[in-house]
């Protein structure tokens, strides 16, 4: 479990990361969605809403994980980023 502190930091240290690729940006919102909101809610976006559609797919990837399960996750990601990036 990763308390609110942790969670806030691994946000901040996230942005000091070189940017990184789509599946990484999108496992990233789709974690902090699910961290700070929950579950999934609404229609997925029509066929013509290619990125709607992928962020939406990313935060359901994620559903039924409790938010302090997704901060956690989340945390662990940032780690892994952080050392892959060393």
């Amino acid at each position: 479990m990763a308390d609110p502190k942790t969670f806030e930091e691994a946000m901040l240290l996230l942005k000091t990361l070189p940017e990184q690729g789509p599946d990484v940006l999108l496992k990233m919102y789709g974690l902090y969605k699910q961290a700070t909101l929950g579950d999934v809610t609404g229609k997925r976006p029509g066929m013509l809403d290619f990125r709607g559609q992928a962020k939406y797919d990313a935060w359901a990837e994620f559903k039924g994980q409790t938010t302090d399960q997704a901060k956690a996750a989340y945390v662990a990601y940032v780690e892994e980023l952080v050392k892959a990036n060393s």
